[in-house]
This record gives C-alpha cells, sequence and structure tokens, in this order.
C-alpha cells in the first residue's frame, strides 16, 4: 500500500519547490495557451467542419502534452490536477505540495486563457460544457474513463520502474492518449481530463455550464487510476528514496 506523505509548510521555501512550482506554471501555461489556443482557431477556421477542427484540437493536445511533459522535468510536467491527484494517490508527492500545484496549475491556465482572449480581440472562449442529450452523470463516466486512461498510462510509462523498453517515450505516449482520447470523447463530454485546463476558459468567458463535471470526473478517475497502478502493479525491490518520490 502506497503511503501518502502530508507534507509541511516548510515546503512552500524550500528552493528544489520553488523551482519545481516556476516550471510547473510555465509548462501548464504553455500547455493550455496552446490547447485552448487550438480550439479557438479551430472555431474561427473550421467552423463549418466539426471533424476538421476535432481532429486539429486532437492533434494540438496530443503534440503540447508530450512535449511540455518532457520540458517540465524539474516539476514532473503535471499540467493537470487530476496527473497530481493521481500521483499522490500513489505516494509520489506530499499532499501539501500537491495543493501548492494545484493553485500553480489554475492560475496558469487562467493566465494563458486571459492572454489569449486579449489577443486574439476577445475572442470566444470555447468551454468545456456536455453535448446534447449527454446527461451529468453520462459526463462524468466519460471524464473517469478518459482521466484513468491519462493516469494509467503515465503510470504504466513513466512511473512504473519496470517501463523497460518504453523507457524514454512515456511523455510522447501520454500525448497520444490525451489526443485519442480527445477524438473519442469531445463529441460528448469535450474531453477535459484536466480540471485547469476547464477552469480557465469558464472564468474567462463568465460560463460555468457543467463545470462541475470537470472536477468529478477527472479527479475520481485520476486518483483511481494512480491508488490502483501503485498498489496492484508496481512491484519495488527496494524502498525508493525521498528525493525519488517526487519524481515520475
Amino acid at each position: 500500500m502506497a503511503k501518502i506523505a502530508l507534507g509541511t509548510t516548510r515546503e512552500a521555501t524550500q528552493p528544489d519547490c520553488i523551482k519545481a512550482l516556476i516550471v510547473e506554471f510555465v509548462t501548464t501555461f504553455l500547455f493550455v495557451f496552446a490547447g485552448v489556443g487550438s480550439a479557438m482557431a479551430a472555431d474561427k477556421l473550421y467552423a463549418e467542419s466539426s471533424l476538421v477542427g476535432l481532429f486539429a484540437v486532437a492533434v494540438a493536445h496530443a503534440l503540447v502534452v508530450g512535449v511540455m511533459i518532457s520540458a517540465g522535468h524539474i516539476s514532473g510536467g503535471h499540467l493537470n490536477p487530476a496527473v497530481t491527484l493521481g500521483l499522490l494517490a500513489g505516494g509520489h508527492i506530499t499532499v501539501f505540495r500537491s495543493f501548492l500545484y494545484w493553485i500553480d496549475q489554475l492560475l496558469a491556465a487562467s493566465a494563458a486563457c486571459i492572454l489569449l482572449y486579449y489577443i486574439t480581440g476577445g475572442l470566444a472562449t470555447p468551454i468545456h460544457s456536455l453535448a446534447s442529450g449527454v446527461g451529468s452523470l453520462q459526463g462524468v463516466i466519460w471524464e473517469i474513463v478518459l482521466t484513468f486512461s491519462l493516469l494509467f498510462t503515465v503510470y504504466a510509462t513513466m512511473v512504473d520502474p519496470k517501463k523497460g523498453a518504453l523507457d524514454g517515450l512515456g511523455p510522447t505516449l501520454t500525448g497520444f492518449v490525451v489526443g485519442a482520447n480527445i477524438l473519442a470523447g469531445g463529441p460528448f463530454s469535450g474531453a477535459s481530463m484536466n480540471p485547469a485546463r476547464s477552469f480557465g476558459p469558464a472564468l474567462v468567458s463568465g460560463d460555468w455550464t457543467d463545470h462541475w463535471v470537470y472536477w468529478v470526473g477527472p479527479l475520481i478517475g485520476g486518483g483511481l487510476a494512480g491508488f490502483i497502478y501503485e498498489n496492484f502493479f508496481i512491484v519495488r525491490s527496494h524502498a525508493l528514496l525521498p528525493s525519488e518520490e517526487e519524481r515520475y
């Protein structure tokens, strides 16, 4: 059973934590900027072809996720409160540092969307919302399954010490899963998988329709995947050192 550490407020003043928060802010900002920007571009350029727009958004997210996870190696490149929760459930980050990451991610997502709104001349910021005919429970289940697959991939390709031939491919493969999930779930739940990615557009647009779905679903899916993979699939030959516990 994974041991979850509470951590202390002293972490906030430690140089490694401060550096990690700066990197997490930058990478989350750039991820949301590209992700939301691609959705805005799709609405502008492919309004008459929803399939082309969906594909463009999926590809953009797949690419930027892979790159930003790699670029954010200092912080772990979470980019996502659900990823942070999944790693917390596996004992890879303290509770206190998790809260710092969540605040950091929400601030970065908000800043990215505010900047996009300004530099596009006030273009509408598309939010995540449920498609017509998709109920709240259905939307939550969509987000649970999609986020579960995201965290399962993170654990299998980056956290698991026995990842073998997959070593080094984790960020790219995680990006592929995000893109595939958007193609599958985008027309139904929006395929957020990320409360911060949904929070920024909702804040800027002032439209909170179905917003709770994009917290409940991803957090359940992420936490569940982290707990299951860590406790049922990872076999460790020795206790991890504290410095290793912060990484994935």
